[in-house]
């Protein structure tokens, strides 16, 4: 069954639950969402709190998407460019999907509904997103129709004597 998404919900306490729930388990089995594992609910509030606080400046939306048993299942945080000379692309940050729902399809419905939602933003030309070498990760958004434009080797320290390459990639919107 295919996720339920939504765009700019409502914050709700059941909503916030359920964002840090999702990050603590994606972080936990392995996921590239800047943290390493073992990773609490604790240690990931204040950075939900600080997406929330830009969410409520306008400088960030949110996307999220619930399974069928109402569940927060999948997000994406889209990010405005504050350089007057970059607002025509965004960032797609913390993009999750559940492992317990790896898989399904759900990462590509995430991120179609993720490229719907900037083709909405008015002046909004391409989206940008950076991802954690050594995971494979750039081929699967590679076949989602994002391009890597550039790596940065050893930008990411994960331990000590563990630095990944950031990789950046594009989707251009026209």
């Amino acid at each position: 069954m295919p996720l339920t998404f939504t765009f700019d919900p409502a914050v709700t306490p059941e909503l916030r639950d359920g964002i840090l729930d999702l990050w603590a388990d994606v972080s936990n089995a392995g996921g590239a969402v800047g943290f390493v594992p073992p990773v609490t609910r604790e240690d990931i509030r204040p950075w939900l709190v600080q997406h929330f606080a830009s969410m409520a400046e306008g400088r960030v939306r949110l996307l999220v998407g619930h399974d069928e048993e109402g569940r927060v299942a999948a997000t994406a945080f889209l990010t405005f460019n504050t350089h007057h000379l970059m607002t025509h692309w965004l960032w797609l940050y913390t993009v999750m999907v559940h492992p317990r729902h790896q898989g399904k399809g759900y990462g590509r419905e995430l991120l179609a509904a993720a490229e719907d939602a900037a083709r909405g933003i008015d002046g909004i030309e391409a989206i940008r997103l950076t991802c954690r070498g050594g995971l494979g990760l750039e081929r699967f958004y590679e076949t989602c129709g994002y391009k890597e434009v550039g790596r940065i080797p050893g930008a990411i320290r994960v331990a000590p004597g563990d630095d990944r390459e950031d990789i950046i990639m594009l989707l251009p919107l026209k």
